[in-house]
This record gives structure tokens, C-alpha cells and sequence, in this order.
């Protein structure tokens, strides 16, 4: 017994359009747009009145999916900002990619940036961390030895 296997990430959002239309550019495929809530959701999430509008997200090979939901009811407490790559907790998802540096000019084009620089690490990986909308830490990595 225990965890078969990863099923999904949930990240808490405000613009659910903004988020989705970051992770499709980086090329995920988009679900459609759901809404749950009722005496269910809020047995699930510790609430009352759970209302909430959501999209799930999966990586172009299948191997992951994001779930981002923004509450409509109740209203979820106000961001912290953009936190530094060391804060406690749940800090960044990575993603590995054919060609960072192409990727890194559709996300420049997309109005975003990396946090620091694109590096190379041991001649095995081009690595950098994108900071994406509210706050978001993408990681985006490029194997060099395949």
C-alpha cells in the first residue's frame, strides 16, 4: 500500500486566464474551464461556501498535470508577494525543454524573465528559474549529455 502515483499539483490562483495562457505558452494543453463547489467541496477543503472556477493543465508528454483554481467563495487571502527562491514550502515546478534558451524568447515575448541567469551546470544541464505571473516559480532545464 501507498501512493501509487502523481495524479496533479494545485496552485491556489487570482487570474486564472493569465496563469493558464502562461503554462499553454510554455506549452502545456488546456482542459476546459470547470466550476465546483457545494457541501463536497467544502468536506474536501475545510470551508463553507466553496465556489471556485478551475483548468487543468498537462505537460505536452502526459507526465504531469496542474491544477489552477481560483476561489469565487470564499475570497482567498491576499498574496504574499513574490517570494525568493528559499522561502519554506512548496517553492517551484520544474520542467525539462528541447531548447531553453528558444523558450526563454517566447517567455521574454510574454512580458516575464528569469529570476537570475540561465546557467550551465557540469556540461549536463542549461538551467534558469522564470518567474511567472503571481509570483510563480518555473524551472526550466535543457539536458546537454543526451
Amino acid at each position: 500500500m501507498g501512493v501509487r502515483s502523481f495524479e496533479h499539483i494545485g496552485v491556489i490562483v487570482q487570474d486564472l486566464q493569465a496563469v493558464a495562457d502562461f503554462f499553454e505558452m510554455l506549452g502545456f494543453r488546456r482542459s476546459e474551464k470547470a466550476r465546483v463547489g457545494g457541501p463536497w467541496a467544502d468536506r474536501v477543503n475545510g470551508l463553507t461556501g466553496t465556489d471556485v472556477e478551475m483548468v487543468f493543465l498537462t505537460a505536452p508528454d502526459g507526465s504531469g498535470t496542474i491544477e489552477l483554481s481560483r476561489f469565487l467563495q470564499p475570497e482567498s487571502p491576499a498574496s504574499v508577494g513574490d517570494l525568493p527562491s528559499n522561502t519554506l514550502g512548496l517553492r517551484h515546478l520544474a520542467y525539462r525543454v528541447d531548447d531553453v534558451e528558444g523558450m526563454l524568447v517566447e517567455v521574454r515575448a510574454a512580458g516575464y524573465d528569469t529570476m537570475a541567469e540561465l546557467v550551465n551546470y557540469e556540461d549536463q544541464w542549461l538551467v534558469c528559474y522564470v518567474r511567472g505571473p503571481e509570483g510563480l516559480i518555473i524551472e526550466l532545464g535543457q539536458r546537454l549529455d543526451d
